[in-house]
């Protein structure tokens, strides 16, 4: 089935829809409710039930079925309309025989697994060749986490044309990334789950194409959930075309509906084709080729990669002119400060390769080597008449963190780089390829601020240093406020959870607490579940992933994303418990524990060796308790005593993320390529007496 929504002559803002349950087009004279227009009417200028407004636009919803797309080829008006406006306006030419596109999402919506389907359709790999999930996760970080945090290119070849696919990250903190891709590509894949709908990072992600001008194709994915309800979902992604003042061409997107999973894609919910025929089909068709610019070469660099044996390697699409291996280049900023270079290589990407050639052209994606002092942002131009490009800009970072050395006892046993001159030169050199990331210095030699987009983005930065074998302390992270006119601005964000409604109530009382303010609530498919959104201050969302996973027993989803700079909405209380504080240096003992235990709980087993001033449970009352344990049994009298079993219970397991939520104002989290631990800071302490 096809659904082609055109509204050429009418202003997307003349809708008002009231309720989400009763969708209508509203008018003087009568109402049509939106979700007929969408699934069961054919719309013309006859029918008196239609608006005045609407019976002298150009509508088309057409609905055909069939099991062959190549039958029946899709007519995707957005392409059509938007090619027409931009040939009269520039005359520039399109390539047909090449397709840019960005799959975006929120995260856990689908996107890797559809690539995945995608790239064994298209016959990528052999018959007999053994291919793990989610293959272009390859970062050990994103396995483990089954998140995606770095964006990456790939290619398949759909007949005669080659579609260069991006797959991005779906969390918010790594928005930065999706933000430089939309530079690279015509059109995105707008993946959106069969069940939730438009999430949080659904709307950014979406906006940004917008406001591209990209063309967008959605893809309502998991359609074979028991729960799915794509008639909503469908009403709710144009609703948020709407909203986010999308054009009349824009709000008329085309709709596939797909199961990564099972590799299928289909016109309509009940009719899937046996692959992903209609979704190669809608790519070609609603997805324009790239713009190809008459004049001198211009390639804006998007993305870095590094290679032990090739250097720094430059990623970017040729805007204009053609660039050729070996060729003498001028590299330009925005400030139009230049500097010449020379290329040494060149690469397009080809499945999972980087296959080299001699030549690209306009229009295609490109790896290019022999420029070691390259930076996003910059432009690779024409030797003697190249002009840079516009910037590349990203969002404000909203959180900060102080990185310091490691001042613990056990400093050096584990580290290879615990200077603070190894810790400057790395942090630095993140700033290279993280655009979204700033780095400033602290109040002492030996401390730096890193700011970043949230609590997430910066404890993927201390993961992969500790992996990498740096050793050093981080403190708690911090919210960046803003001063306007002399009143304190600080960040909101909207969180949206997820949770059963047996536990609804705890998690409404403890959002607010955090001074969260509910402004929509609604069930989500047959299961029982509810769906929260809220404006909460993002000083209120540090440390509650957890608070929020103990009040729903584990069952509670949580999802946020940046909305804006608001006044200061109060003090917020973030933890009620002190910790318990290890009274000496030395090895944990089990009798030492065993009376331990009963102040809190532990994160620590007997045998593990703690220094003074490190943490080592959480304390059952407000405020922090000195505890000794490393005190040992006396051996005297043994014969007269029965030896008597110690019970103890299971340590607390936190990790880095966990540590980085729980600390506050005067603690630390220590951090080695072996271990973490937590501690209080040293210069508290001296403040205090």
């Amino acid at each position: 089935m096809e659904m082609a929504i055109g509204f050429n002559s009418c202003s997307c803002s003349s809708f008002s829809i009231p309720n989400p349950n009763t969708r209508t087009i509203s008018s003087s004279s009568s109402a049509v409710p939106l979700s007929k227009q969408l699934f069961g009417l054919s719309l013309s200028s006859s029918n008196s039930s239609v608006p005045h407004s609407f019976s002298t636009a150009k509508t088309a919803l057409k609905f055909r079925s069939g099991n062959s797309i190549s039958r029946k080829p899709i007519k995707c008006s957005v392409s059509e309309a938007t090619e027409a406006a931009t040939e009269k306006k520039s005359q520039l030419k399109r390539r047909s025989d090449i397709r840019n596109i960005a799959i975006v999402a929120h995260v856990d919506h689908g996107k890797t697994t559809l690539v995945d389907a995608m790239l064994k359709q298209s016959k990528v790999f052999r018959d007999n060749q053994f291919v793990q999930e989610r293959i272009m996760d390859s970062n050990d970080i994103e396995r483990e986490r089954g998140i995606t945090i770095l964006s990456k290119n790939t290619s398949i070849m759909y007949k005669d044309t080659k579609i260069n696919i991006i797959d991005t990250p779906g969390h918010s903190d790594f928005g930065g990334e999706v933000e430089r891709i939309l530079n690279m590509v015509e059109g995105i894949l707008l993946v959106v789950d069969s069940v939730e709908g438009p999430m949080p990072q659904t709307r950014f992600v979406l906006k940004k194409a917008l406001e591209f001008g990209h063309a967008v194709v959605v893809v309502v994915n998991k359609i074979d959930r028991p729960s799915a309800r794509p008639d909503f979902v469908i009403n709710s992604t144009f609703e948020l075309f709407i909203e986010l003042n999308a054009t009349d061409e824009q709000c008329d997107f085309q709709a596939i509906y797909a199961s990564g999973i099972k590799g299928k894609a289909g016109l309509s919910p009940e009719n899937l084709a046996e692959d992903l025929g209609p979704l190669f089909e809608t790519i070609i068709r609603c997805i324009p080729g790239p713009r190809i610019e008459d004049g001198a070469l211009q390639m804006l660099v998007t993305n870095i990669e590094y290679d032990e044996h090739k250097g720094r390697i430059a990623i970017g699409r040729l805007h204009a002119g053609a660039l050729k291996k070996g060729m003498e280049v001028k590299v330009c900023t925005s400030e139009d400060s230049c500097r010449f270079a020379r290329v040494s290589e060149l690469f397009v990407y080809d499945k999972f390769l980087r296959a080299p050639v001699e030549s690209v052209e306009a229009g295609d994606i490109c790896a290019v080597c022999g420029i070691n002092d390259i930076q996003i942002g910059e432009t690779i131009a024409d030797k003697s008449s190249g002009k840079p490009l516009p910037a590349i800009k990203v969002e404000e970072p909203t959180v900060k963190m102080a990185f310091s050395i490691n001042t613990s006892p056990f400093v050096g046993r584990e580290g290879k780089y615990v200077t603070s001159r190894n810790l400057r030169d790395r942090l630095y050199r993140e700033l290279e390829r993280n655009l979204a990331m700033k780095v400033e210095d602290g109040e002492t030699a030996d401390t730096f601020i890193v700011s970043g987009r949230g609590t997430l983005h910066i404890t993927i930065l201390i993961e992969n240093m500790r992996r990498e074998g740096y050793e050093f302390m981080v403190g708690p992270p911090k919210v960046i406020n803003k001063v306007v006119n002399d009143k304190v601005l600080e960040p909101f964000e909207i969180a949206t959870v997820e949770v059963p409604e047996v536990h609804m109530g705890a998690v409404v009382e403890l959002l607010g607490k955090r001074r969260g303010q509910m402004f929509d609530m609604q069930g989500v498919g047959s299961e029982g579940t509810t769906l929260l959104k809220y404006k909460i201050p993002t000083r209120g969302l540090l440390g509650l992933r957890n608070a929020i996973l103990t009040a729903s027993r584990g069952t509670a989803i949580l999802n946020t994303i940046f909305d804006s700079y608001g006044a200061w909405a109060g003090d917020i209380s973030t933890r009620d418990l002190g910790s318990l504080v290890a009274f000496e240096e030395g090895t944990s003992t089990s009798y030492a524990l065993s009376s331990s235990q009963d102040r809190g709980q532990m994160f620590i087993a007997p045998g593990m060796d703690v220094y003074k001033g490190q943490i080592i449970g959480i304390h059952q009352r407000p405020g922090d308790l000195s505890l000794n344990v490393c005190k040992k049994k006396a051996a005297t009298n043994i014969r007269s005593n029965k030896e008597q079993t110690v019970i103890l219970d299971t340590p607390l397991t936190y990790s880095l993320d966990d540590c980085i939520e729980y600390i506050q104002e005067d603690e630390l989290v220590e951090v080695t390529p072996s271990s973490i631990r937590m501690c209080k800071n040293p210069k508290f302490s001296k403040k205090s007496r």
